[in-house]
């Protein structure tokens, strides 16, 4: 019973890796092109984590995927409940993630 406050310390050593290695590890590839807007330290990013020299593919599927982001339309909840293609499909996760919050599985 003595020894419960070292359950808690061991929580320490995982955090401390992570501070000391955090400053070494690359941003992403995908931050960078998409957020930060610099091109080049996306190009060395993608480079690094692949291994290869030539990473304009990735870059131009990065790019695409982005446009695409940005031309899909969003709806609302009540849109959504409205369609009957899909309504089903809430339904169902709802009832199963309220059974689980009711079971107790998740604590468990």
């Amino acid at each position: 019973e003595s020894r419960w406050p070292f359950l808690f310390g061991a929580i320490i050593v995982p955090s401390l890796v992570q501070v000391v290695v955090l400053p070494f590890l690359p941003e992403s590839p995908r931050y960078l092109l998409l957020e930060k807007h610099n091109r080049s330290k996306a190009e060395k990013a993608f480079q690094r984590f692949l291994g290869k020299d030539d990473v304009s593919h990735e870059i131009e599927e990065v790019l695409a995927e982005s446009r695409v982001q940005r031309n899909t339309k969003l709806v609302s909840i009540v849109q959504l409940l409205r369609t009957r293609a899909v309504r089903w499909q809430i339904v169902t996760v709802v009832v199963t993630m309220g059974c689980y919050q009711l079971c107790g599985l998740n604590a468990v």
